[in-house]
């Protein structure tokens, strides 16, 4: 399947103002329906995300990202935000787009970037799963 993925442009903003720390902050990622459209130019936080999805083995929310590193890459002259995958083991859900945000702070929770998916994708008393591409979650490349 073919998914597109992408950065929420005022991730920048959020990292200029010091709200996002990718070494010691707890980032997570949440699922939203399709009725949910991401907007690159405008949506800085959660606040903004509507339409997350619900049902059995769900929490509102979604998980933590485990294991996140931040590397430079010298030949891409890239930083790389990687991440375990994540999984809801036994969900009944159905879902557009995967949100990954920073929870850390109590209010204004930065948005970094989406993936959505090709089409609706369901499980029903089974594991939801996201594979992260083996190049990273995040690539921004100085050029």
């Amino acid at each position: 399947m073919a998914h597109t993925a992408k950065l929420f442009g005022l991730v920048y903003k959020s990292l200029a103002n010091k709200e996002i720390d990718f070494d010691s902050d707890s980032l997570k990622v949440m699922l939203c329906t399709s009725a949910y459209t991401p907007n690159q130019d405008t949506h800085q936080y959660t606040s903004s995300v509507t339409n997350e999805v619900a049902g059995p083995g769900y929490t509102a929310g979604g998980v933590a990202l485990a294991n996140v590193t931040v590397t430079y890459d010298p030949a891409l002259n890239a930083l790389v935000l990687d991440a375990d995958d994540v999984s809801w083991p036994t969900s009944t859900l159905t879902a557009r787009h995967a949100i990954v945000y920073d929870d850390t702070p109590a209010t204004n929770k930065p948005l970094i970037g989406y993936v959505t998916f090709e089409s609706d994708i369901s499980s029903t008393a089974a594991p939801f799963q996201i594979v992260w591409n083996a190049s990273g979650i995040v690539r921004l490349t100085a050029s």
